[in-house]
């Protein structure tokens, strides 16, 4: 049962930082038992507890400031401050101090599980590749957003062909139901501190989203601004995964704005880290975008290789690294990645196996 006391002890510690709502713990819980996908997503955790063990070469790779629970799903859509659309990392709860393989493995086991359940259609060899060349690419050319309004039109055919058709879009909004308990007053300042105006009228709803971060308050503000609806939601932040997993004794310290302040990134202006919570705007082309939504004939290889490119353009936030990391990937054996990442995918798997039985 070591997965099992795993999760125990975690949400333990968990609920020592942040207030914890039950019933979406157990809708966490419930969705962890229906696929491995799933589970990987929400047991970032036990992937860092895992991981010293099960990938003790990679683990001595040198640090960035990473994404930590990235994933082929952590990636999606905004606006920046020239209305253009951007795609990149969705979110980045998990920032830490990592080695720079912790990310490019988990995105390629996540790749591993997405093809096995005909989520996307390459050999994992291939997908690997692909990751790996595009982050090569992106640490020697320095980054670059990726900004779909003039480039990478196989990219700008997929993601606005799943943009939330807005009717529909607000139509999920506006049913979701208003919150009746307490609403910290830090998240309420967090909210209108975002907003669009001062003093807009505006009600409080519980939202339930994501899979690692279920559990956790995630509160929306749904108001009208010059004649539309307007949404920002406030959901609370607790010390990475790895804090837990690692050295309790280590910093605390959230990193939300800090990776985002430091990566090649065309920044969502609305997107800001308020004490110990992450403030979003809520818009039908600000979200994260699934492999179930983008139009199933498309250049898989090209998609993985963006997010290789992508996750480059958040470790040169870590400028000092960077030619290490090429000195440590030009050293490392052909497939280093694929093999990796089938091993924690196997792990992952034996703890899945655990949960269902249980």
């Amino acid at each position: 049962m070591k997965f099992v006391k795993a999760t125990q002890s975690y949400e333990g510690w968990l609920k020592k930082q942040i207030s914890v709502l039950a019933e979406d713990l157990e809708r966490k819980h419930a969705a962890m038992a229906t696929d491995i996908f799933p589970f990987l997503r929400a047991t970032f955790y036990r992937w860092m507890q895992l991981w010293p063990d099960v990938c003790a070469a990679e683990n001595r790779a040198p640090k960035v400031l990473a994404v930590g629970d990235l994933h082929v799903e952590n990636f999606g859509t905004w606006r920046d401050v020239e209305g253009r659309l951007i795609w990149g990392v969705n979110d980045f709860d998990e920032a830490y101090q990592l080695p720079y393989t912790v990310d490019l493995v988990r995105l390629a086991a996540s790749a591993h599980i997405a093809i096995r359940e005909a989520r996307l259609k390459i050999v994992p060899k291939d997908a690997c590749a692909s990751i790996l060349s595009g982050y090569d690419k992106s640490l020697r050319l320095g980054g670059r957003p990726v900004v779909l309004a003039e480039e990478h039109p196989f990219l700008r055919e997929m993601m606005t062909g799943v943009l939330r058709e807005p009717t529909q879009f607000w139509g999920k909004i506006d049913a979701l139901p208003t919150w009746k308990g307490r609403v910290p007053k830090s998240a309420r300042r967090a909210i209108e501190r975002l907003m669009p105006g001062k003093s807009l009228d505006y009600r409080i709803a519980h939202r339930v989203a994501g899979l690692g971060s279920l559990g956790r308050e995630r509160f929306v503000g749904i108001a009208m601004f010059e004649g539309g609806k307007v949404a920002r939601e406030a959901k609370a932040l607790a010390p990475s995964a790895c804090v837990w997993a690692g050295d309790r004794k280590a910093s605390e310290r959230i990193l939300y704005q800090e990776i985002l302040n430091r990566s090649v990134r065309a920044i969502d202006p609305f997107v800001r880290l308020k004490g110990r919570w992450i403030v979003r705007r809520l818009a039908p082309d600000c979200s994260r975008v699934e492999l179930t939504s983008i139009p199933k004939e498309r250049d898989e290889s090209k998609l993985l290789h963006a997010m290789g490119f992508e996750v480059g353009n958040v470790h040169l936030g870590t400028p000092r690294a960077i030619r290490a990391i090429l000195k440590d990937l030009s050293q490392r054996q052909s497939h280093w990645l694929h093999n990796a990442a089938a091993k924690m995918v196997k792990a992952t798997e034996l703890d899945w196996n655990e949960w269902r039985a249980r």
